[in-house]
């Protein structure tokens, strides 16, 4: 008559160090769970304290914190009688694990630690924690004495085990378990285990999602079995945005599958099971036979627990879940949603009185404005969650406001300016000023020529000379040096706006964040004043590419309902520092010396495929020789060792850089991820010599190829 179970897994919001608030998110998670009829609920990793504590996961007070908590949530009323998977960091003889708690009815049945830590790109689990590299090994754990006391034990298991309830066997795989070629995933569905939780702090990033949820999908698939799924959701204090996405799959197929992005800061999804489906999906020679066939065996921990009090009596009213289709967002909608959720959890947390913005009237500050605009949005169609509601109030600290525009929020919380000086065109001064009115922020619209007047004087007067732009007879160096003046001036201007304009509007909040809007290409090239406006607070582009940019604003001029977007597209990417002449308008890829599509190659080949400038010139000698581009082998090494000269010369400029959402592996964001040092000989003189090395090949092969052709006619 079949084995339903009902399982629930989550997507939580938990913050680094907020463990009052990540108990409680963990309880209502719980709560949720129950009333969707689930016996069984799995969290997200490290829920208790919040997975980017980064090094205060080497503050032993973390872990004595963890355990003061999960006594609380096991022991609340409203946790019982439901399986429990919860994450929690842990010491287990003077050495700190990652784990997973698994309780029921406010007793420990198993502590698991985690076997495969991620340490690679933004993760650094390895400097905190030690793997448990011994698959199915174990050890008896002595408890804290307040937990002893509350739970009336003494020790408890530690170790790679797996649960064995009244009806079915259950194992864990925490996040990166499942990335590796060796998942536990199945050696335990090789034992009999039907149920796999897998507690994760997966991070956003564009165009990422299908890798998790196929990996998901083939281990149930291959192996058979329910596959739950639970992520850290939002911002947890860094530059990190995890996005979600809880799922559940049964053989392979979705039953369930949470949101992205969304405000939630709980969010619970449930699926009803039948156990028959996986036996027979499982009933297989193959399969069967390498099952019987096994000697080395999982320890089971037995509780008497049943998940499916029904299973012996024909319920009509209990339906499986049906299958469903796995939903994806378009990279442009990521690009929309998820900076402006993380957005919403730097503000709410921050509790500023809002944001800053210089808007120039280029694409890139557009960009973030738009940006901004999406936060905004998300929260008019949230409005009915009590929690963001409250954070809004809290923010515009009014007790009544209920927005039902994104503008009526924006209004309150937005600010821009356009800070122009005699280089800067009307056509940029009317886009800044036209997008300003559109999402409603509160925009000033000044000029400051005065300033860098001052500042040049300034320097007139101490040294006697007086610098001059190259168009007028200026040299590079004059010319440079006059651009940045514009550039850092506007960068002084926006922080004296951002503490001082709510207070000119009598506002009661403080001072507002200041937002950057550089480009993670200009940010690889170096292409921008250090300390100019791409210094700023935080920066929601800082991790996205130029070419997603514009498609993103293609994409917002639609599903937005913002016409004036398309001059933005259609403008010349232009920094606008310095003077425009009859002949003569700046143009940032001629500045560059490379195209923005360039630049995205040159950096996914850098930092992705671990190219370094030979490698780096063969493979874009092998795809650019081709057509349509047809370059010779003389063209890509130029403009190869033209994107590593520049590189490396701009590196200090990364150790600067504004913390950025963070949306591509390409980042040269010195602080998390890219190591490399910022003092290097530019010139990369051996690669060089060996790139000419190789051209000189290619020519000579090419000239013996012409030859032979000519001989053959």
């Amino acid at each position: 008559m079949g084995h339903y179970i009902t399982i629930a897994t989550c997507n939580l919001n938990q913050w680094a160090l907020d463990f009052e608030g990540n108990r409680d998110r963990i309880i209502e998670s719980i709560r949720e769970a129950k009333n969707q009829g689930a016996t069984l609920r799995v969290g997200p990793e490290l829920e208790i304290c919040g997975y980017g504590c980064l090094d205060h996961f080497g503050e032993n007070d973390l872990y004595d914190h963890s355990w003061e908590i999960y006594g609380q949530i096991i022991s609340h009323p409203d946790t019982q009688d439901i399986l429990l998977d919860i994450g929690v960091p842990i010491i287990h003889k003077s050495i700190k694990y990652n784990c997973r708690v698994i309780s029921y009815n406010s007793k420990i049945l198993l502590i698991r630690p985690k076997l495969s830590l991620a340490n690679d790109g933004n993760y650094r689990e390895m400097r905190y924690f030690t793997p448990w590299n011994r698959p199915k090994y174990y050890e008896e754990y002595q408890l804290p004495k307040s937990i002893a006391k509350l739970t009336g034990q003494l020790r408890v298991t530690f170790g790679d085990c797996v649960i064995e309830t009244l009806e079915t066997r259950l194992g864990c795989e925490t996040c990166e378990e499942l990335f590796t070629p060796q998942s536990p995933h199945i050696d335990m569905s090789l034992d009999g285990v039907e149920i796999f939780t897998n507690s994760s702090g997966s991070h956003h990033e564009l165009r990422k999602l299908d890798t998790r949820l196929e990996l998901i999908s083939e281990a149930t698939k291959k192996c058979g079995g329910v596959y739950l799924y639970a992520n850290q959701r939002g911002c947890d204090g860094d530059r990190l945005y995890y996005d979600g996405c809880a799922t559940i799959i049964v053989n392979g197929s979705v039953v369930a599958q949470a949101s992205q992005f969304s405000l939630k800061d709980v969010e619970v999804i449930s699926a009803t099971i039948d156990l028959d489906d996986v036996r027979s999906y499982r009933n297989q020679k193959s399969a069967s036979m390498q099952s019987v066939n096994r000697r080395d065996t999982y320890k089971a921990i037995h509780c008497d627990v049943e998940l499916s009090p029904s299973s012996n009596v024909f319920n009509p009213h209990i339906v499986p879940t049906a299958t469903r289709a796995i939903r994806y967002h378009l990279p442009e909608e990521e690009i929309a949603l998820g900076p402006a959720c993380w957005l919403w959890d730097y503000l709410r947390r921050s509790k500023t009185g809002g944001y800053f913005l210089p808007l120039s009237g280029g694409i890139d500050s557009c960009a973030t404005a738009v940006i901004v605009h999406s936060m905004c949005r998300l929260v008019v169609n949230s409005i009915n969650d009590k929690q963001v509601l409250a954070d809004i109030r809290a923010l515009t600290h009014d007790p009544e406001f209920t927005p039902t525009k994104p503008q009526e929020i924006a209004e309150r919380l937005f600010y821009t300016s356009f800070m122009g000086t005699e280089n800067s065109s009307k056509e940029t001064r009317y886009r800044a000023k036209e997008l300003a009115r559109k999402v409603g922020s509160y925009h000033v619209d000044m000029n400051m020529d005065t300033l860098v007047s001052a500042v040049i004087t300034t320097f007139e007067v101490a040294t006697g000379k007086r610098p001059i732009f190259k168009i007028f007879g200026g040299s590079q160096t004059e010319n440079l040096a006059l651009q940045n003046i514009q550039a850092r001036l506007r960068m002084v201007i926006s922080y004296l706006f951002a503490q001082l304009l709510p207070w000119t509007r009598n506002k009661k909040s403080g001072g507002l964040l200041v937002l950057g809007s550089a480009n993670v290409d200009e940010c690889l090239r170096g292409y921008l004043t250090k300390y100019d406006c791409s210094s700023a607070d935080i920066n929601p582009i800082g991790g996205i590419s130029k070419t997603d940019l514009k498609r993103f604003i293609a994409w917002a001029e639609i599903n937005f309902e913002l016409p004036i977007l398309h001059e933005f597209i259609t403008a010349t990417p232009t920094a606008e520092l310095e003077p425009i002449t009859e002949n003569y308008v700046q143009s940032d890829e001629v500045d560059m010396g490379m195209s923005y599509d360039e630049l995205s190659r040159f950096g996914r080949l850098r930092k992705v495929e671990k190219c370094g400038p030979l490698a780096m010139f063969i493979k874009l000698y092998h795809e650019w020789s081709q057509p349509p581009l047809n370059l010779t082998a003389e063209q890509v090494a130029e403009k190869v060792k033209r994107f590593w000269f520049f590189y490396a010369i701009n590196r200090h400029k990364m150790t600067t850089m504004t913390p950025a959402y963070h949306a591509e592996q390409y980042s040269p964001d010195d602080n998390r991820f890219d190591l490399r040092p910022f003092l290097i000989n530019p010139r990369f003189p051996f690669a060089s010599k060996k790139i000419d090395e190789v051209v000189s090949q290619i020519n000579e092969r090419e000239k013996e190829i012409k030859y032979n052709n000519i001989s053959v006619d």
